[in-house]
């Protein structure tokens, strides 16, 4: 009796564990570009079984720019994404399917670097120069509201293609005169270039729109609304527990993402916490989305382009699965 009971237990405990695993549903993050230090909080929370534990298998994708991540998630090749709001938004009026549900950068992450040594002292002197970036890289996309609001032609500049990891390097060999890039990776350039580094973020030029957000695909919201809800919960303790103990995040991302370096990643979350907080984020909820700010945000899209179907700011986005107790730290 003892051995029929023993197998009993052996074989009722194997249906649990089979049961949790079909349990968690396998879903997709698409990534705006190659893991990082602001990506550092998803590999965390995944360490820590959090997803798994909600029902949900997260698979977590390398992106390749932001507008790349937008339609994938729109199209419903990935259910949930990274992307640059403002770059959501001119997807979005082209057909992709997608709604924004958490702020990742609460402020615009992007800044354009140069070698004063190149003879470049102001943003007058973009005109004629070149500027590297991938083809799907944010600021790309969104260069003419740069360019109108800095008061320079939309064709004053020639545009190189160049990955993500090249720019620095292109940068110092005099290939391109300008790159883009996001702000979480400044310390780097100072180091890199020193007192040669000129640069100017876009909000010094009254562009300040929201930046990289958590997208997911309309379709997949509506008929998983429970576990978006979940996912996005989970993500923002990941990030509260991140902005307060570091070290054990930066293990993470580093324990699941090769080529980077432990102090270059400390020094990116330093400057991620910087974007991530805001009036909103820092006393509403950690990744709140304003609707005032979002309607700024889809005015300054609207205004640099041709949107091809207009829509309500307010169907690009929603604040509602966020937790109000989970609040940013301010830096």
């Amino acid at each position: 009796m003892k051995r029929i009971a023993t197998s009993l237990t052996a074989i009722a405990l194997m249906a649990v564990s089979s049961t949790a695993t079909v349990a968690a549903d396998p879903v997709t993050l698409v990534l705006n570009w190659r893991p990082g230090a602001d990506h550092a909080p998803l590999y965390y929370a995944l360490s820590k079984g959090w997803y798994k534990e909600a029902g949900i298998d997260l698979a977590i994708e390398a992106g390749k720019g932001s507008a790349m991540s937008a339609q994938t998630v729109g199209v419903g090749a990935a259910p949930l994404g990274i992307a640059e709001l403002s770059t959501t938004f001119v997807a979005r009026s082209k057909g992709a399917d997608i709604v924004a549900v958490m702020a990742l950068y609460a402020n615009s992450p992007f800044v354009f670097y140069w070698k004063k040594s190149s003879g470049i002292k102001t943003i007058a002197d973009f005109k004629g120069r070149k500027i590297g970036n991938p083809p799907g890289d944010a600021a790309r996309i969104m260069w003419p509201a740069f360019a109108k609001a800095a008061g320079l032609d939309v064709n004053a500049v020639e545009f190189v293609n160049v990955s993500a990891q090249a720019k620095v390097p292109t940068l110092a060999a005099d290939k391109v005169d300008i790159i883009s890039d996001f702000y979480n990776g400044h310390d780097l350039k100072l180091k890199t270039f020193g007192d040669d580094l000129g640069f100017i973020r876009w909000s010094d030029v009254n562009l300040n729109p929201y930046g990289n957000s958590f997208i997911v695909n309309g379709d997949y919201l509506k008929a998983n609304r429970d576990k978006v809800a979940s996912f996005v919960r989970i993500t923002q303790k990941a990030y509260k527990a991140c902005v307060e103990t570091p070290a054990p995040c930066i293990d993470a991302l580093l324990a699941n993402a090769s080529g980077l370096e432990r102090n270059e990643m400390i020094d990116q979350w330093g400057r991620v916490k910087e974007l991530m907080a805001d009036a909103h984020t820092t006393t509403v909820a950690l990744g709140y989305l304003d609707a005032d700010q979002v309607a700024k945000t889809y005015e300054l899209v609207d205004k640099y382009f041709e949107l091809k179907t207009p829509f309500k700011p307010a169907e690009g986005f929603t604040s509602e699965f966020l937790d109000t107790q989970v609040k940013m730290t301010k830096p």
